[in-house]
Order: C-alpha cells, then sequence, then structure tokens
C-alpha cells in the first residue's frame, strides 16, 4: 500500500501533551492547537522535515530537510518562537531521523547513534552506538524525572548467557535482529534494563507520560505488549489483529488508561489498560529456570549497570559455572517478594490470551500514515493524517465500541493541500 501524502506537508506530529501539532512543509513550519482547533504560529523559513515541540512551551527543535534547496537534514536548530531567536544550532555527521525532548533532556536519533543532551545547556552528555536503525524506533519519556529512553537492542539479549558452559552470541545481523528493547536512564547515563519484548524485530517504542509504562511492538504488528519502567513486568499483552501490520502509532492517554495505536490498515484501535497499581505491590511471580532472563537481576534493586550494553552482556558472563547456578538459585527466592523483569513465566504466558480491543474507528480515506493520539480533555481520540488532514472521533468511554468521527480540518493552508495520488 502506497502512503498518500501531501505534496508540501514533510512532518507532523503531536507534543508530549497531545494539546498541539507541530507541522514541517516545504516553506516552513507552522504550529497548530488541538481544542479549540486553530493555526497559532507559522514561519515561512525554508523546507522543514522535523518539527518538534517542547511541550506547551515556546522552544522548537527544527531540521531541514533532504533533497530541499538550502536545507539540511543534518543542521538542528533549538529556536525560541516567542522571542524569534535561535538558541543554538548544531550539525551532526549524518542526517538526523527523529529528535525527542523532555524538560531537561533531549535526544538526538541518528541511524547508528542516538546524542543526549542537557536542554538546560545544551551540553552533551552520551553518546550511544546502536546498529542501523534507519526508521528511527525510539521512545524518549515525557517525563523528566522519571526519564528513560528505549530503543531496539542492538544484539539478542544476552539471557542464554546465564546458562552452564553458554558463550555470548555473535551479534545480529539488522535484518534478524531480535525483538529485544533497551532501556536506558538518561539521568543516571546507564543501561537500566534489557526487556525482552517480541520474537520479531521492534517496529514502535512508546513511553506514557509518567515515565512508568512501555508498549512495544514488532514488525509482525499484531500483538501490543506493555512493560513496567524500569522493572520490565509484563503488564498488558493486547490482539491489534490476526494480519500482519506495520505500525504507525502508539500513544497513552495522559492519565495511563487507554492505549490508541494506529496501523496501515487504516484502522485506529483503543485499549484499555485496568487500574495501575502501587509500585511494589500486587502479586509477583517467580521466574522459572528454563524462562528467558533479560532483566537486572532482582537483587541489585534498581541500581543501573554502569558502561552501557557490554557491560550488561559481560555481567551475565561473569562468574564461574557453580557461581551461575548458586545466583539463579538466590534469585528464584528472592523474586518470591521483588520484582520479575522479562517475560512471564511459559506455562502462564501460553494461557494469557491477548486483550482485543476497547474501541476502534475507520479512517475516512485508505492509505494514508496516520499519528493517533487521546485527548486530555475530552472524551475524544485525535489522528493526524499524512494527506495534512485532523480529524476528532468522538469515544464512548462506559461501552467502547466503533468512534464517530466529530470534526475534519485541513492543517495546510490552501496552496499546500494538493496531494501525490
Amino acid at each position: 500500500m502506497t502512503e498518500r501524502t501531501a505534496s508540501n506537508m514533510l512532518f507532523a506530529n503531536f507534543n508530549q501533551d497531545f494539546t498541539c501539532i507541530s507541522v514541517g512543509t516545504r516553506k516552513g513550519y507552522s504550529i497548530t492547537n488541538c481544542d479549540p482547533f486553530g493555526r497559532v504560529y507559522t514561519m515561512n523559513d525554508g523546507a522543514r522535515g522535523i518539527v518538534e515541540m517542547l511541550f506547551c512551551t515556546s522552544l522548537i527543535a527544527l531540521v531541514g530537510a533532504a533533497d530541499q534547496p538550502q536545507s539540511s537534514p543534518r543542521k538542528l536548530q533549538i529556536v525560541n518562537t516567542k522571542r524569534q531567536s535561535m538558541i543554538c544550532e548544531l550539525l551532526f555527521p549524518s542526517s538526523i531521523l527523529a529528535v525527542k525532548l523532555n524538560r531537561k533532556t533531549l535526544v538526538i536519533v541518528l541511524e547508528v547513534e542516538i546524542y543526549i543532551y542537557d536542554i538546560s545547556n545544551m551540553r552533551l552528555l552520551h553518546v550511544i552506538e546502536t546498529t542501523p536503525n534507519p526508521e528511527a524506533i525510539v521512545a524518549l519519556s515525557p517525563s523528566a524525572d522519571n526519564s528513560y529512553l528505549a530503543y531496539p537492542s542492538p544484539v539478542p539479549s544476552p539471557a542464554t548467557l546465564t546458562q552452564p558452559n553458554a558463550t555470548p552470541p555473535p551479534a545480529a545481523p539488522s535484518n534478524a535482529q531480535a525483538g529485544d528493547v533497551i532501556l536506558f536512564s538518561t539521568r543516571s547515563l546507564t543501561v537500566a534494563n534489557v526487556i525482552q519484548a517480541h520474537k520479531s524485530p521492534i517496529s514502535f517504542l512508546s513511553i506514557n507520560s509518567t515515565g512508568t509504562m512501555l508498549a512495544t511492538a514488532s514488525e509482525k504488528g499484531t500483538v501490543i505488549r506493555v512493560w513496567s519502567i524500569p522493572g520490565a513486568e509484563k503488564l498488558y499483552q493486547f490482539r491489534r489483529g490476526t494480519r500482519e501490520a506495520r505500525i504507525y502509532s502508539i500513544n497513552f492517554n495522559l492519565v495511563s488508561t487507554l492505549l490508541a495505536v494506529s496501523s496501515a490498515h487504516d484502522t485506529v484501535h483503543i485499549f484499555k489498560l485496568g487500574p495501575q497499581k502501587a509500585s511494589g505491590t500486587g502479586a509477583k511471580l517467580v521466574q522459572s529456570p528454563s524462562s528467558p532472563s533479560g532483566s537486572v537481576d532482582s537483587r541489585e534493586g534498581t541500581h543501573s549497570l554502569d558502561g552501557g550494553y557490554e557491560a550488561f552482556v559481560d555481567k551475565k558472563k561473569s562468574g564461574s559455572v557453580s557461581s551461575s547456578l548458586r545466583r539463579r538459585s538466590l534469585h528464584l527466592i528472592k523474586n518470591t517478594t521483588s520484582s520479575v523483569g522479562g517475560y512471564l513465566p511459559t506455562a502462564i504466558t501460553e494461557v494469557w490470551e491477548p486483550t482485543r480491543d476497547f474501541a476502534f474507528l475507520r479512517l475516512p480515506t485508505s492509505g494514508a500514515r496516520c499519528i493517533v493520539a487521546l485527548s486530555g480533555t475530552m472524551p475524544q481520540v485525535m489522528v493526524i493524517s499524512s494527506e495534512g488532514y485532523f480529524y476528532s472521533y468522538s469515544i464512548d468511554l462506559e461501552n467502547g465500541g466503533e468512534c464517530s468521527l466529530l470534526k475534519q480540518y485541513s492543517l495546510l493552508d490552501s496552496n499546500d493541500e494538493s496531494s501525490n495520488e
């Protein structure tokens, strides 16, 4: 299926609290308020391939568009729209594929590197080397206090390294990458956990507003899983559909009671999340020796691992066979009173059928790429279409079912609305 895209629209996204939409075009960029809907800022200063806001502030991150005159996809500009001033300008070694922000952290994603900056002074804090990530599959917590970065693991997780006589797995080629996710703390600049999320390669990641839950999808796109952060407990498993589909977006609502997912099948699915249990409460499951263990050992509490992913692997390899077995025995005993990371025991996983959607909607046109979000003030589902439209649907929060279209607006000026069929 080809994606129908407005000829002049190069980028569109919601801000972190889903109150505004930023749009990049061949002419410049604009900011539009969601409710009430209306354009609040426009600047025609050259093609923009990425336009990311910092919540509802006047701080905006801009990246030029590829193949456009006087526009570089390698250049990042941080601007203040209120003062109409340039705060800083940075040039990177290759094209910038994504920009993520919270109130303390700025993350720049290149194909094989992730740069982490302190947003208060634009000081470079850390650089992460990744396997090729051309789709820029990353998620940054909107919460500055519980700030985690999630991205696909560069090699299969070291689960097997706890087995006697185990040897490190070879680095997986990008086309055979395991569906594991690295959880990286942007506060301590260390790997906090490795989550064995899917068997197929990861296709989309999303973190909720408080930085306590991570939603994951694989290239198959049939099942969406939700994990606790940083403990990596599997909290929910949802069935998007039985046919494989490319996932275009996943977003929690602000209070983390609903999860919205859009895909290439021209549908949006909304899943209901149960009441959140308080941290450290509720039933805990002991991990069986045969089940994967891609998480930090529970004895270590919430301590992070220094040195990044290699340190995580080295830690799994350390010690003799006897000490490894001793650690595993202690691990099982300790887990009766502490959180378990990674997958649930196999026997439980087999009977845990994915939950179906609570509500859904069908998009009015076919073939467009759509980003979906849930309003924080109204019982509404909001959709940005690559054709340049904004749709608002009503959702029945009690009974669910099919959502009904309320309003449709254009995100573009009249001379920008021609589309490529």
